[in-house]
C-alpha cells in the first residue's frame, strides 16, 4: 500500500471514526430523523475534533514521555479509549445531562417524538388501542412487546389482547391468542392504565 494511502486511511480512522460513533450512538439513545452518512460527515469531523480538544492534554503527555516506546500495550489501549470509547462516553453523559432539569426547563426534550420518549421507558401497561373506525384494542404491554422507534413508522405489538367492557373495564384475557399488532396508520389515539405487577 502507498504510504500516502496509509496517512489518508490514519487521518480518515482519526479525524471520522470517533465523531461517527458518537453520532450513531447519539441515534441509538434518542431515536429521531436519521440524516444520510454523506450529510453527517461535517458534524462527525467536528465531533472527533471535539473528542480530542477534551484529550488534547493527555495526548500531549503520552507522546512526550514516549510511551508508545516503554509501553506499546499501554499506548495501544490509551488510544482505544481515546478513538472507540470516549465518543461513547460523551453521548452517555451528554444524555445525562439533557435529561436534567436545568436542561428541560430551557431547551426542549432531546427525544423528538412522544411515541419514542414513552415506550423508551420499557415500563408495563394497560392499553386500550382505539382505531380510526372506532373499534377499541384492550391488551397488555409488558416484557415481551414491544413499540417501533423512529424513524419508522409508529407499530404496537400488544403480547396479550383482552376482552373490555362496557365501562372500559379489562375483563379476561383472550385465549389461544399471541398477541395483536397495530399499525400507525389504523390508530387515532392509546389510552393507557397502571399495570401493577401480580
Amino acid at each position: 500500500m502507498d504510504i500516502l494511502e496509509v496517512d489518508k486511511l490514519v487521518l480518515f480512522i482519526a479525524f471520522v471514526i470517533p465523531g461517527f460513533i458518537s453520532i450513531k450512538t447519539y441515534q441509538l439513545i434518542f431515536p429521531g430523523i436519521e440524516h444520510p452518512t454523506s450529510e453527517q460527515l461535517i458534524d462527525a469531523i467536528a465531533y472527533s475534533c471535539i473528542n480530542y480538544a477534551f484529550f488534547i492534554l493527555p495526548i500531549w503527555l503520552i507522546e512526550t514521555i514516549g510511551l508508545k516506546e516503554s509501553n506499546f500495550t499501554l499506548y495501544y489501549l490509551f488510544y482505544l479509549v481515546v478513538l472507540l470509547v470516549a465518543p461513547i462516553g460523551w453521548v452517555i453523559i451528554w444524555r445525562f445531562l439533557r435529561t436534567r432539569n436545568l436542561f428541560l426547563s430551557n431547551a426542549p426534550h432531546p427525544t423528538k417524538r412522544s411515541w419514542d420518549y414513552l415506550f423508551s421507558q420499557r415500563k408495563c401497561y394497560w392499553a386500550k388501542v382505539i382505531l380510526k373506525n372506532g373499534t377499541i384494542i384492550g391488551g397488555l404491554y409488558a416484557e415481551q412487546s414491544n413499540a417501533s422507534s423512529s424513524p419508522e413508522a409508529e407499530q404496537i405489538y400488544l403480547q396479550e389482547t383482552w376482552f373490555i367492557g362496557a365501562n372500559g373495564e379489562f375483563l379476561r384475557k383472550k385465549k389461544g391468542t399471541a398477541g395483536v399488532i397495530i399499525l400507525s396508520d389504523e390508530i387515532s389515539h392509546i389510552e393507557l392504565r397502571v399495570y401493577e405487577y401480580e
